[in-house]
């Protein structure tokens, strides 16, 4: 198949926190048509965060029609289609409906923790053989929650038509004709069932966390034939992937002496390490893409409270139009006034810890606050950069996407304290522009439509003695 003609099309389907998106890229990486609809997790009396299975499939399937629709002639054009979606989201299913049998679980849920803690004395096991740490943000416990607590997935199981795993398996077999049962290795692998060097299931882990290997789906490449789009039946999906690994290919071929960095609900650090795993100690390995006999993996850093730390924010000061307001306020507070001690949804690189109580320290001026909210996500990227920097030669610069980086506050801070200079391209939603990039074959000539903004580091004593206060103080708390 010819992928470099001028006038191909590549559709791609970007399921994220707060909304799927379905966007259409031309062979030289611009963005011809897009819709999308919102949809929101629901948070629980319980404490569980979750999607409806009908809801969230419904997100995409609208948008999917409509651009479809107003495509008209050219959709005969787009050669193949590609799904992107959170990675650690997972869900239960009838193999024979495709009902879902449980709500998907989002990857900020927890509701697995209490089966972790008899594991631990397996952590360093689990690490080796999966690249992640022992966290209930994975899919594993969450798969045996339902599995110990649905009698409708306990019920499947015993009649042999249950299908459990990632939420992209779940997506995959209800847009595509044939129906399958497969999944890619980006979103397999967070389920931490996943083998990094054998690229399948691993049978020690299955057994481990008590998950039956049956109703698992098949694991192939990330770029693989899974099918003929339901919508449109000439259109191939060809890719499937997680959001923040392709994120990283928005710009082409990844470049080692970059860092990058995608911040939505949460933030996502990672460093390019080619075919190379490298573990690190308190940092993540992931895979972000298999193709043929080629395998890419990074070194990952995770914080878990970006987005949603500031949705908690507005929420607990009331405060609506919070990111309207930041741009002002990150002016006016240029100078720390207030640290904020960030476990919204549980801390993840490099400290790892489950449940950290998030608090403030400083000003009780809600504006200052809400500036130490943004502080504390540079802060938590600084942390795990630190740690690249013990593992591998540093990084030169720091690209970064996603919808919380249009604050120049935030870039012009992460400058700053990093040392290192910051990119931020004029598109920012990266993630439907690294699968185009992907389903077209991964062009060497992938332009930019516009350059983007840097942001020079700029010396900034006062950051750096916040950061080093609030270091301290997080280490402190931790040790408590």
């Amino acid at each position: 198949m010819d992928y470099h003609n001028p006038n191909h099309l590549y559709l791609c389907i970007d399921q994220g926190g707060h909304a799927s998106r379905v966007l259409v890229f031309n062979q030289q990486g611009d963005l011809v048509i897009q819709a999308s609809q919102n949809i929101e997790a629901r948070h629980t009396p319980e404490g569980y965060i979750e999607y409806d299975a009908a809801e969230l499939l419904d997100s995409i399937q609208s948008p999917l029609r409509t651009v479809l629709t107003e495509l008209g002639d050219r959709l005969h054009d787009i050669k193949a289609a590609g799904l992107a979606t959170q990675r650690s989201n997972v869900v239960c299913w009838d193999s024979n409906t495709g009902q879902a049998l449980s709500p998907i679980i989002s990857w900020q849920d927890r509701r697995g923790a209490a089966q972790l803690p008899p594991l631990k004395s397996h952590a360093e096991q689990i690490q080796s053989t999966t690249g992640l740490f022992l966290s209930a943000h994975y899919g594993a416990s969450k798969l045996r929650w339902c599995l110990d607590n649905l009698p409708a997935v306990q019920d499947a199981l015993a009649e042999q038509r249950l299908s459990l795993g990632p939420m992209a398996s779940f997506l995959t077999f209800h847009l595509v004709q044939e129906r399958p049962h497969i999944t890619d290795p980006v979103n397999a692998s967070r389920t931490q069932l996943l083998n990094l060097q054998t690229l399948d299931w691993d049978a020690a882990l299955l057994e481990l966390f008590d998950v039956p290997r049956g109703p698992l789906p098949q694991c192939v490449p990330s770029l693989h034939a899974y099918g003929q789009l339901v919508e449109a039946p000439t259109i191939p999906l060809r890719l499937v992937s997680g959001d923040q690994a392709t994120a990283m290919y928005a710009y082409g071929e990844l470049q080692p002496n970059t860092a990058y960095l995608n911040i939505g609900t949460g933030a996502f650090l990672s460093r390019p390490s080619g075919e190379v795993r490298i573990e690190g100690r308190r940092l993540l390995t992931s895979l972000i893409l298999q193709q043929a006999n080629k395998t890419q993996y990074v070194l990952e850093g995770t914080v878990n409270g970006a987005g949603s730390a500031l949705e908690w924010f507005a929420d607990e000061y009331v405060i609506p139009n919070l990111l309207q307001q930041l741009p002002n306020w990150l002016r006016e507070y240029a100078n720390p006034e207030a640290l904020f001690l960030n476990g919204i949804s549980g801390l993840g690189a490099p400290f790892w810890v489950a449940d950290f109580p998030s608090r403030f320290e400083g000003s009780a001026n809600p504006q200052a606050r809400a500036v130490a909210v943004v502080e504390s996500i540079v802060f938590l990227i600084q942390a795990s950069l630190d740690e690249m920097f013990k593992l591998a030669s540093p990084p030169e610069q720091i690209q970064v996407t996603g919808g919380l980086v249009q604050l120049d506050g935030l870039c012009q801070r992460l400058a700053d304290l990093s040392g290192l200079p910051v990119y931020r391209p004029l598109q920012c939603e990266a993630t439907g522009r690294g699968t185009a990039y992907l389903l077209a074959d991964s062009p060497h000539h992938w332009p930019e439509e516009k350059p983007g903004e840097w942001f020079e580091p700029l010396d900034n004593p006062l950051l750096k003695q916040a950061y080093c206060q609030w270091l301290e103080l997080m280490l402190q708390t931790m040790r408590s």
